[in-house]
Parts: C-alpha cells; structure tokens; sequence
C-alpha cells in the first residue's frame, strides 16, 4: 500500500534537481556521519495480555475451538483443565479481590500485634496502633491521656503492623480518636445488593495538631480506611509506600471439596478522593524500607523502645576537659571497638521512615518559629 511512496519521491526529487541547482549556490558535501541515517526503532512486541485483552467474544470462541481441534495434547484442553484455566485466569485479573484458600479460613484478625507507644524528642508521639483490636484501642486512649503533661504537639501514626480485618467499626473508633465530631469517615458499599453502611465519627477528637502517617504495603483493609480519613480531615502527610488496596469486607464462600473462596463483596470509599480498592493509598512522601529490617525494629522495640532506630548514639568527641587532661576519647572509643571486635560488626539498623517523619515534623517546627 505504502511502497509507491519512494519511487514518486525520488522521481520529484529527480525533476526538482536541475532547478535548484540553477537557483541555489553550491553547498558543501555533508560529512558521512550526517548522510547515514540511524536504523529505525522496531516497535516492541504487543504482549500477550494486551492481545487477549482486544479480542472480542467471536475470536477467543474461535480460538479455543481452534486450540481443541489442532493441539498436539488434546487432554490438555479437556473440560476441566479448560475450567481451571479459566479460574485461575479469573483469579489473577481479580487480583487482590478474591482469594482461593485450601480450608475453612481462621478470621482474618490478628491479634498478636501489640499497640505500642513512645513520646520521641520529647514532643513527638510515635504511635503504632498495631492489630485493631479493642484491647489495642484501650492502649491508645491511655496513652493518648498522658498528652497534655508531656507537651506534645506532633503525632505520627504508625499503622505498618495493622494487617486486614473485616471489622471497620472498630476501625471507625480508632479514627474517632483523631477526626473531627460529625463527619462522614467512610462507607462500606455493596454494589452487588445496593447497600451502603456509613461510619461517622461520634466524639471529639483526642488529639489535635500535626500528624503524619506511616503506611506500607502491610497496611491493608480497615487500616486503610483510618489512614485515609486522618489524610482527609487532619492534612495528615502520608509517609512510607503504597497500601495494600485490600480496603474490603470479605466473605468466606465454602466448596463442596472443602476449599474457601475469599470475595470482596463491600468496598471501602472515602468522602472524598479514589476509591482504596484495588490502588490503596499513595504515599506523598515514598520512602522504602525492606520487611525483614521492619519485623526486625518492631520486634526490639518493645523492649529497646524505638529512639535508637531513629536517632544516632552521640559518639565520644574531644572536649576541654579531655585536652587539659591529656586523652582523645575519639581514639580511646575506636581502639576499644577494635578489641570488642566491633568493626567487623553490622551497622545498627534504622527506621528510615520513621526517622524520614521525625525529620519532617522538625523542619516544620523550625519553619514556625521564624
């Protein structure tokens, strides 16, 4: 269709010639570089996803037919293996909406996660909700009471250690700590059956002033609904790396076999924003920390507390009182590491995104006093 192109190009060209020449001053000769033109770019390949997805009904009809008629191993396309391929297919375009697990599933809960709380820098509140339990909301109001004698006026809410649950109204009261009286936290919607369930948030808030959430892709289901809300109604900076988009309510249909299909059958929406199923939260500041270094902070701090996964340990300096008294502390303090054989041991391990929070509400704080 295309190819008549170049020969009438190159036939004008041939006619135009003589004229220009007539017309134009001689011009130099373009260097080699500057007449071999670079190969074209080959368009990549369409993947086979991208393939599937443009077919209409009539061409995959045709092309399973097709498949059962020519392939080598007709077995292979029987009814059931065609079954299983088409679940397994439903499966992974569903995504993070529907699970197939092996039994009758435990609840979803888990309450082995611990609230924990830590005032930081002697101003900052560090607190992981953990589980949403009720026991863990318990903790929080205790140590959310102690605010006003510790002047704290920065709350950073961790919520990397808050796994899915299907229970939102609880996580309604552990944003009702935070979110203003009266206001529309989030929906539980059923599309399906045209149901809606409205949360609202029912007292006055326990905490007023800066906030900043740490999130990542642990922080999943009702977890996210809370960050969402303290985002919407308190500014709240969202620290760490995308949710789990698993804001949903779940339910457990049982197969005669003995498996459990997990379906999303409620999504979770915001007053305002995208819904959190299936992109989740988007943190305005990405920072990324791997898994085993969280499991590994989370774990000591409960008995370490969380400062010295934030802030580094002053070392020993020269002082006067060290020169009047003829020593270095620096070389004391690296000669004994040598003998303890600390130099071949590992550095300590931080919290990147907490310390990225920590950072952030100290900026601020200095940005206000000016």
């Amino acid at each position: 269709m295309f190819r008549p192109i170049l020969p009438l190009a190159l036939a004008l060209s041939a006619a135009l010639a003589p004229a220009e020449l007539l017309a134009q001053a001689p011009s130099p000769s373009p260097s080699p570089a500057a007449t071999s033109a670079a190969p074209p770019t080959p368009a990549p390949a369409p993947s086979t996803e991208s393939l599937i997805n443009s077919m209409g009904s009539a061409d995959l009809q045709q092309a399973i037919q097709l498949l059962k008629s020519n392939y080598i191993n007709p077995e292979a396309l029987n009814e059931i293996e065609l079954n299983r391929a088409m679940l397994a297919g439903v499966l992974s375009r569903l995504g993070r909406g529907v699970m197939l697990l092996p039994a009758q599933a435990p609840e979803a809960t888990e309450t082995t996660r611990p609230f924990y709380g830590e005032i930081l820098d002697g101003h900052i509140a560090y607190l992981r909700l953990g589980a949403l339990t009720a026991a863990n909301l318990q903790a929080l109001d205790a140590m959310m009471q102690s605010f006003p004698g510790k002047k704290v006026d920065a709350a950073v809410i961790d919520l990397r250690a808050s796994p899915a649950t299907n229970d939102f109204g609880i996580a309604a009261e552990f944003a009702d700590r935070f979110c203003p009286k009266g206001k529309l936290l989030f929906t539980l919607r059923k599309t399906t059956v045209k149901q809606e369930r409205q949360f609202n948030s029912s007292r006055d808030p326990a905490y007023q002033g800066l906030m900043i959430v740490l999130a990542d892709g642990d922080t999943s289901g009702p977890a996210e609904a809370i960050g969402g809300a303290l985002r919407l109604y308190n500014k709240a900076l969202l620290i760490g790396q995308p949710t789990a988009g698993r804001a949903v309510e779940f339910s457990d249909l049982p197969l005669n076999g003995g498996r459990v299909l997990r379906v999303a059958v409620a999504e979770t929406v915001l007053p305002e924003g995208p819904p959190l199923f299936p992109g989740g939260l988007k943190p305005d500041l990405p920072v990324e920390m791997p898994a085993v270094d969280k499991r590994l902070v989370f774990q000591q701090s409960l008995e370490k507390g969380m400062h010295q996964f934030v802030f580094d340990v002053e070392s020993p300096h020269m002082n006067e009182a060290a020169l009047l008294a003829g020593r270095n502390p620096e070389l004391e303090a690296l000669e004994a590491a040598q003998r303890r054989g600390r130099a071949a041991e590992t550095p300590q391990t931080r919290d990147p995104v907490l310390q990225r929070a920590v950072d952030m509400v100290t900026s601020l704080s200095i940005y206000q006093q000016r």
